[in-house]
């Protein structure tokens, strides 16, 4: 696994013929396809450089109440559009531009939620930076740079942009070479969080916001080959829940915001017993009420729900529900947690499932949008 690279592992092959149906009507809609006030903006994402070719990143809207994401426009200059995070005003939307060796990250201002307008681009200082969040101080955006192995500080300037690089934080994996893929605040504000694959670690810092410089203060090291990918609070701040992408499993950690300790307390298995062939989970979300967690898994292409007890520290394996795509690499939760919506990367379509409130558990897919290459969904 020494030196891997993300588009060799999680490239698009075989992309289906739905990825193309619609790509001409993303491309070339008119703005008023989906106005504003009439229904809720999402953003997508997808890989200008990977074939077949994405848009970087798109708009569509929903209407009303209805689930279907509607084409509004392709926005110019943002390639390579892999995740996304947006400042608490809401103005700014801040994007990463997975270039590989030369990755940077965009901010473009969202006034006008369905009309984004690139303020700047800045270097990530570093590879393929495939995850970003605004730290809640809102003085700067964080972002992991999955290619070279390191966490990047960004100032935020007047008017939203970015500044140049304050520091980087370079990981180093003992088996593999590092690559981070997430990097989060934890939810007191206080520590900054991220998850390396390569480095089958968790690194804890301190940031001090007002020179933008990270320290190391803790190291969590799971086991060899784990692939530790992404991370998820539970509502009450004391849990996480990690998904392992190398091992089709999720770790349940519990956190300890006054010392800054993050501890391992369990693993659960993402797929049933005996399942065979790739197993690779991607996204991991929890619900607002704190009583379902839920996992992308590449493979066998599902939805994995899991029951939530005792607190947070027990997760239960309770369903695995097909996504109607290829490659589900990331999933969202509509504002009102009635849908999912899911980003099949190797079909090339967002699909979306009713979430049933009580039970927790998606149902069928009702629809699907067609998207080249894409890899996530981000909702205004």
């Amino acid at each position: 696994m020494a030196g891997l690279s993300r588009r060799t592992f999680l490239g698009a092959a075989g992309a289906a013929g739905l990825g193309t149906v619609l790509s001409t009507q993303l491309a070339s809609a008119a703005p008023a396809g989906c106005p504003r006030d009439a229904g809720t903006t999402a953003y997508v994402g997808s890989y200008t450089s990977t074939p077949p070719a994405g848009h970087g990143l798109d708009v569509a809207g929903r209407t009303g109440t209805a689930p279907a994401l509607t084409p509004v426009r392709t926005v110019a200059g943002v390639p390579d559009a892999s995740w996304f995070d947006r400042s608490r005003d809401g103005r700014t939307l801040y994007v990463t531009n997975e270039g590989d060796p030369n990755g940077a990250i965009s901010a473009l201002d969202v006034t006008t939620a369905t009309s984004p307008k690139l303020l700047n681009s800045v270097s990530s200082k570093g590879s393929a930076p495939t995850h970003l969040s605004v730290h809640s101080s809102q003085k700067y955006v964080l972002a992991a740079n999955y290619g070279s192995g390191s966490v990047v500080v960004l100032p935020i300037l007047a008017g939203g942009k970015l500044g140049p690089a304050t520091d980087v934080q370079q990981h180093t994996g003992a088996e593999r070479d590092a690559h981070a893929h997430q990097v989060v605040n934890d939810p007191t504000g206080q520590w900054v969080l991220s998850v390396d694959l390569g480095a089958d670690s968790v690194y804890v810092y301190s940031l001090d916001t007002g020179s933008g410089k990270l320290a190391l203060h803790q190291q969590v090291t799971l086991p060899s080959g784990a692939g530790p990918r992404h991370l998820a609070f539970h509502p009450n701040g004391r849990y996480a829940y990690l998904a392992q992408e190398l091992r089709p499993e999720i770790t349940v950690l519990s956190w300890d915001a006054a010392a800054g300790k993050l501890t391992p307390l369990a693993v659960v298995p993402a797929v049933p017993a005996g399942s065979t062939g790739d197993l690779f989970p991607g996204e991991i979300a929890v619900s607002n009420d704190a009583k379902f967690v839920y996992a992308t898994v590449r493979g066998p292409n599902t939805i994995a729900t899991f029951s939530v007890s005792g607190g947070g520290t027990t997760l239960k394996l309770v369903s695995g529900v097909d996504t109607g795509g290829n490659w589900p690499r990331h999933l969202a939760l509509s504002p009102d947690e009635r849908w999912f919506y899911v980003s099949n990367q190797r079909s090339g379509t967002v699909t979306w499932l009713p979430r049933d409130a009580a039970t927790g558990l998606p149902g069928a897919v009702a629809g699907s949008l067609a998207v080249p290459s894409v890899n996530s969904v981000f909702f205004a």
